[in-house]
């Protein structure tokens, strides 16, 4: 089980300066949902992006040479400085993790020094950003303990509100990572490779192999614990060269969650509603229905052998 490690590394400082004075957005990016959120789960590949690329290119048929290098151009700009924000967004919540740890709170002028840097005018998105990986994925609050001299606490939260009923063995960040690995395989089509549950993780900030202070391991807490423990199914990919393996649900994920909560857990993510994605909404409904048939079809047994024990107690 994960045991939780004594210490943690800062990031590098990235700039010397602070960012001073107040920003009227700041409060109001913690609780304000943003439109467009991006998470790990629905990371498009750089190839997907070129395809984007290209479709806009065909939406002006006349477009000249220089049009489609200038085209092509602006997209790649805005593709790298996606890029560079979700880093930053990853960078911050590690960096918010470590200081947690000294119980001290955290002010946006440190935030600003050692991660954000030449983005603090964007500084109400990265952070509204972090917190929600820090709600949903680490099982973190994040709050703002005086807005006059811009000082944030992190709240533990052990389990989402919405999971109490829900086991999947363990804390908040445990929960929170097996949770994100669910929600992959699902967006997925119910399997994912090996290779792509560890981008996801290193979108995340986490590096698979090596020592996280929540995680310890991760790819060793993810193959011993959550494989072994039948959270997570592993096998190799039929007819792949090089081998290639993959992961699915395990038979103790679909007893202690479902379709619908972990897409709902997703949806929260991208603040979005589950209907966002209605292949997968209707898969799920579909899912909850044969588990209600399932536990309708038990109930009149239980109550037959109940009932034949309390005949045979009367004997």
């Amino acid at each position: 089980m994960l045991q939780k490690p004594e210490s943690g590394v800062l990031p590098v400082p990235l700039v010397e300066g602070e960012m001073d004075g107040s920003h009227d957005g700041e409060t109001q990016a913690l609780t304000v949902s943003q439109e467009e959120a991006p998470s790990p789960l629905l990371k498009e590949s750089p190839e997907e992006d070129l395809d984007a690329v290209k479709e806009e290119g065909a939406a002006e048929p006349a477009l000249t040479p220089k049009g489609a290098r200038a085209l092509a151009a602006k997209t790649l700009a805005r593709r790298r400085a996606c890029r560079r924000l979700d880093r930053t967004v990853a960078e911050l919540v590690q960096f918010l993790l470590v200081k947690d740890k000294k119980k001290s709170p955290i002010t946006r002028s440190e935030m600003v020094k050692y991660v954000i840097g030449d983005l603090k005018d964007l500084f109400p998105e990265i952070i509204a950003r972090a917190a929600e990986h820090l709600r949903y994925v680490f099982g973190f609050e994040l709050k703002q303990l005086d807005r006059k001299h811009h000082t944030y606490i992190l709240m533990n939260k052990l389990k989402p509100p919405e999971d109490k009923e829900e086991d999947l063995g363990g804390d908040g960040p445990r929960l929170g990572l097996l949770m994100m690995i669910l929600g992959l395989i699902y967006m997925k089509g119910n399997s994912a490779r090996e290779a792509q549950v560890w981008e996801m993780l290193r979108r995340l900030g986490v590096r698979p192999s090596k020592y996280h202070f929540l995680f310890g391991y991760p790819k060793r807490l993810i193959m011993e614990d959550f494989v072994q423990l039948r959270y997570l199914n592993y096998r190799r990919v039929p007819h792949t060269n090089p081998p290639e393996c993959e992961f699915s649900w395990g038979p103790r994920s679909n007893l202690e969650t479902s379709k619908m909560k972990v897409l709902g857990f997703v949806a929260k993510l991208h603040k979005k509603e589950p209907q966002h994605w209605p292949v997968l909404y209707r898969e799920a409904l579909a899912d909850e229905a044969d588990r209600a048939r399932a536990e309708a079809s038990i109930r009149p047994r239980a109550r037959a052998r109940a009932n034949a024990r309390a005949g045979n107690h009367r004997w």
